[in-house]
């Protein structure tokens, strides 16, 4: 007993307190007391220091400082050695020790249900008990454990199988019920299905059917033209020559509308021109793509060039292209943007300060604002637009004075501006401002009509 007492204590200094374990790299903090070095810092990383950076001693609760780990190399050297002897830390001597006389249990008492020393068998207390050593016990124990694993085993099974059969059903019963959904749903959607084949049908019947009495009209009107035209063919040379030219306000609105659209198909064919934007006039908070048929209002102010030619106030860019005669068509892609600003304006204008935009100051523009669409008149004028235009039709026809927009997306004609013109006109456009996002998309000028006029069937107002 006493011989032990030392060797207790020679284990117990070589084993760290956190992990009962033999120390690995010791390490000594500010106390005194010794610890694993991955244990101490595990330790201190997973507390909160108590001042500044200190930490309480896990054994005295002194502070110590995390930075101030001491490494131990004697005390290492020490317990390697004590691992050569295969000597066992605190943790398993005590495990196979007595509590009360600190000897090796050997005994189990049979009537206690305890494992018990030598020194305890010769008490009063286990002194007339049935004893058996450890090893013999342990044995009736574990011929009891396996003979109650058996019914254990068939119960879990039974269990487990009870478990599958209810996830099978489940499983079943989800299976089921998704089914019925998704069946529901797929009825709902072909009721919405039939329901909308339906008005199409009906609106595609209706529009034929107003079709065919348009047609109609427009036949008996040529029967009545070509009667007309043969009874005036067979009068007398005097007779025929006092006839007047039959124009076209003879024929039915709906055919000149065919013959000008006819017109200006071939117009635009002939007429359309390749326009990109001037990067030397473009304010400083627009952003020019690099084929320049791109420009969107960016959310700073770039640092640009104060050159003569750059507008500094108004949000916008001209066409390299400037025109002097002759006829122009182009066209722009504003898909869902909701500000923007088209048309064309004398070179000459100003480009430094806030300007009114007007004929008289040399724009001819056409512009969509806070959802109203309105073209740069003396007073402004309202367009009524049936159908929002995601590309515009710009046409100039210089000599005559007249600058028209199109709506390409219906083809129809929104208005002309008349008027007469001196100098150099130019492309001008105007994205409008960002909008915090919402008004982000760019303006776009398409590479060709063709895409766009391949019909004949332009609507006049």
């Amino acid at each position: 007993m006493a011989s032990g007492a030392p060797l207790r204590k020679v284990l117990e200094e070589a084993t760290c307190s956190i992990c009962l374990e033999y120390l690995t790299e010791p390490v000594t903090i500010d106390c005194g007391h010794n610890f694993c070095r991955v244990c101490i810092t595990q330790y201190s990383e997973q507390r909160e220091p108590e001042s500044d950076t200190k930490f309480p001693c896990p054994q005295c609760r002194v502070l110590f400082q995390k930075q101030k780990l001491q490494p131990n190399m004697q005390l290492a050297d020490i317990v390697e050695n004590i691992k050569k002897l295969r000597l066992q830390p605190r943790k398993e001597q005590k495990k196979n020790l007595c509590e009360r006389h600190q000897e090796k249990l050997q005994l189990f008492c049979e009537e206690d249900r305890e494992a018990i020393c030598l020194v305890c068998r010769e008490s009063r207390a286990h002194r007339a008990h049935v004893l058996l050593p450890i090893q013999e016990a342990a044995l009736d124990y574990k011929v009891k454990l396996q003979g109650a694993l058996g019914p254990l085993r068939k119960q879990l099974e039974e269990c487990l199988a009870l478990v599958s059969k209810e996830e099978k059903k489940t499983t079943e019963q989800s299976i089921t019920c998704e089914f019925k959904k998704l069946h529901q749903f797929l009825s709902e959607e072909e009721q919405l299905l039939l329901r909308r084949l339906a008005e199409e049908e009906r609106e595609t019947l209706q529009r034929l059917q107003d079709n065919i009495t348009k047609l109609s009209e427009q036949s008996a009107a040529l029967i009545n033209l070509i009667t007309e035209l043969e009874e005036k063919c067979q009068q007398p040379a005097f007779e025929l020559m006092k006839v007047k030219l039959l124009t076209s306000p003879s024929l039915p609105a709906a055919l000149n509308s065919l013959v000008i659209c006819l017109d200006m198909r071939e117009m635009l064919e002939r007429f359309t021109v390749d326009v990109t934007l001037d990067p030397d006039t473009a304010h400083p908070n627009l952003v020019l793509y690099e084929d320049r048929k791109c420009v969107r209002h960016g959310d700073t102010r770039q640092d640009l060039p104060d050159n003569p030619e750059r507008f500094d106030c108004c949000h916008c860019v001209l066409g390299t292209e400037g025109f002097t005669g002759g006829r122009c068509y182009w066209e722009v892609e504003v898909g869902d943007m909701t500000d923007w600003m088209l048309g064309v304006c004398r070179e000459s204008v100003s480009r430094k300060g806030w300007v009114i935009l007007t004929t008289e100051n040399g724009y001819w523009a056409m512009w969509l604002w806070d959802g109203e669409y309105k073209v740069l008149t003396s007073p402004r004028t309202s367009l009524p637009v049936s159908v929002r235009p995601s590309r515009v039709g710009i046409f100039l026809d210089y000599e005559a004075g007249e600058v028209s927009f199109y709506n390409v997306t219906d083809r129809s004609h929104l208005f002309t501006f008349t008027g007469t013109f001196s100098g150099t006109l130019r492309p001008y456009f105007c994205p409008g401002l960002n909008s915090g996002g919402k008004n982000a998309a760019p303006l776009i000028i398409c590479p060709g009509f063709h895409i766009s006029w391949k019909g004949t069937d332009l609507i006049q107002p």
